[in-house]
């Protein structure tokens, strides 16, 4: 996939003077984990935050690593061979970053990238899922949306590439989204919305709004933003980038809005998709979960018309949707149905998952825990939550110290305290789950991470998903 003289010119780093008539001149792939070295490789040695990958470079080499990145000051142990070459760069992560940039300047491929504070994970399925019906489409996996995972993904570049998909995540410090746009170079943007998450890091929520905008500043004016329209945060970021904008949402004053909504439950949502700057008017059957999800989909339709793909082929893709989305649908205990959306939780997306939920049939049951990393937000969010709760749910579990706040505005709205519980733990939330789950009960996990709720769910859960939608 590259040669040795790729990664010099690329990194302008410099091969180890010790190296003596170096045996590979191509490396198969690029790793940054050492236990991931195949014969063919090359492993960056990055200083991390509980490791530094230079303790590791003999590891890779014995795996098969063929080259490592390394610090020019680095001093090689005697154990490696002076035929096994290093390349040497004043920082590793900059050198890769630098590499990446390099890369996809060398390919023939339009960027686009996804950010915002809720919703950009999903929205970047759907987008690479329609675009992938007409072009080669490479897309960012998993969390690969910082500032290592980006360039990461760059590298997987083929000549083969048109479009390439990225998230860009950006939560700790201003600047943070100016970099990723130096390394990608996005034409097409796609905001989603801005909300008090990572408050506790950026401050305020202007300052979030001031982050996310950066992707839409650094578009070339050849370039498209497409923006949520109901967000005035995110519509006000038309007035910051020199790129054509499209705005999207609900109201019939956008470019890109839905009419008609209907949630179908498991069978997903359906909708009146309208482009006015030319009068197209689509109807849309959804495989997905939740009218939330009507965000991503005019999302992606927005970048699809941008990018060059016709109205007829966009709605075709948007109702053959294959997306792996976070909430997964699974058959639980006793006959219940698990809606597993535990993998991380704020306000917005929260409430959203409850609006889903009391649109299904059964009792709904919902088990919610900490959000974190609100800030100064951390209480009014997760009061906002618990304002939510009774008009969607008849019976909460509240798990964890600001779970309990959730309960106790639900209880302050007028749900019935024998219809809320307060669990301490993930093990008392599943004994108190077992006593009362019964046949055709709907039930929501879901909060952040850190509280590991997944140990819930693979409790409760008895079987495979149950469904082919797509949440």
């Amino acid at each position: 996939m590259f040669t040795l003289e790729d990664i010099l010119e690329g990194t302008g780093g410099h091969l180890d003077p010790s190296a003596k008539n170096p045996d590979t001149t191509r490396f198969e792939n690029l790793v940054i984990d050492s236990r991931q070295a195949t014969s063919g490789s090359l492993f960056v040695a990055l200083d991390g935050e509980q490791a530094d990958g230079h303790d590791f470079v003999v590891d890779a080499f014995k795996l098969g690593a063929k080259s490592a990145l390394v610090r020019a000051n680095w001093p090689s142990p005697d154990s490696l061979s002076t035929k096994l070459p290093l390349i040497r760069v004043d920082d590793p992560l900059t050198a890769l970053q630098r590499l990446a940039a390099w890369w996809r300047v060398r390919h023939d491929v339009q960027v686009i990238g996804i950010t915002g504070s809720v919703g950009k994970t999903t929205t970047k399925e759907v987008v690479a899922s329609v675009l992938s019906r007409s072009f080669d489409t490479l897309k960012s996996e998993g969390n690969f949306n910082n500032e290592i995972g980006l360039p990461l993904t760059l590298l997987r570049l083929t000549n083969q590439h048109k479009k390439a998909v990225l998230e860009m995540g950006a939560g700790y410090a201003l600047g943070e989204l100016t970099m990723l746009c130096e390394i990608a170079g996005p034409e097409i943007a796609v905001v989603t919305m801005v909300h008090p998450v990572h408050l506790e890091r950026m401050g305020t929520i202007e300052r979030i709004a001031l982050n996310k905008s950066e992707l839409v500043r650094a578009l070339p004016k050849k370039g498209t933003a497409v923006l949520n329209g109901d967000d005035p945060r995110v519509r006000a970021m038309s007035e910051v980038t020199q790129a054509r904008v499209l705005l999207y949402g609900l109201n019939e004053g956008h470019d890109l809005y839905a009419t008609n909504i209907e949630s179908n439950g498991l069978e997903g949502v359906q909708f009146t998709l309208h482009f006015r700057p030319t009068g197209e008017i689509w109807p849309v059957k959804l495989p997905l979960l939740g009218r939330h999800n009507v965000y991503s989909a005019l999302a992606a339709a927005g970048v699809a018309h941008a990018a060059g793909m016709p109205w007829n082929s966009i709605v075709d893709a948007l109702q053959l949707l294959d997306v792996t989305g976070r909430m997964q649908v699974v058959q639980g205990y006793n006959g219940s149905t698990i809606l597993d959306d535990c993998y991380n939780a704020a306000p917005a997306s929260t409430i959203a998952a409850l609006d889903l939920l009391g649109e299904m049939p059964g009792r709904h049951i919902a088990v919610l825990g900490d959000m974190l990393e609100l800030g100064s937000y951390e209480q009014e969010g997760h009061r906002e939550v618990g304002r939510h709760v009774p008009k969607a749910v008849e019976c909460l579990v509240a798990l964890g110290s600001l779970g309990k706040i959730i309960g106790e505005e639900a209880l302050r709205c007028g749900m019935s305290p024998d219809k809320v519980a307060f669990a301490n733990n993930n093990r008392a939330a599943i004994s108190y789950l077992k006593s009362i789950l019964r046949p055709g009960d709907q039930v929501l996990v879901k909060g952040s991470r850190g509280l590991h709720m997944e140990e819930i769910v693979n409790e409760l859960k008895v079987q495979s998903p149950k469904s082919n939608v797509r949440p």
